[in-house]
């Protein structure tokens, strides 16, 4: 069974009590589970943290942008797959998560239909799986 319990105040509270760790867990943990529901699609999205710790630091952020919207875009991929009418996708990483932290919001924003795709995509495989 994979987990449908991901919810933005749990994310926000308990990183800020494990100083970051625990929201570092959450999206490893959801990309851990995004390859075991999108196996269909014969593609593999790299681990968060080596991504974004390891890769991204090489080079300065950039890989970190590219792996942030090449997830998405698997996301809607697999959302559409499934039949499920939400509204994800790599245009909602950009507008959201880098333009909108201008308005310091946006990332919150963008973290939250990032967790509720998830939980949809896992509560959708929970009752059919592959």
């Amino acid at each position: 069974m994979m987990r449908t319990d991901r919810s933005l105040l749990k994310y926000i509270l308990l990183s800020i009590i494990t100083l970051g760790i625990y929201g570092m867990w959450v999206y490893s943990e959801s990309i851990t589970t995004l390859n075991i529901i999108a196996v269909k699609d014969e593609r593999r999205t790299n681990d968060f943290l080596f991504a974004n710790l390891i890769l991204g630091v090489l080079t300065c952020g950039i890989y970190s942008l590219v792996w942030y919207h090449k997830m998405s875009n698997r996301v809607a991929d697999e959302l559409a797959n499934r039949g499920i009418d939400y509204n994800f996708n790599a245009s909602t990483f950009w507008l959201w998560n880098i333009l909108g932290a201008l308005i310091i919001v946006g990332p919150f924003v963008y973290t939250h239909k990032f967790l509720t795709s998830m939980n949809m995509l896992s509560e959708d495989y929970n009752k059919k799986g592959n």
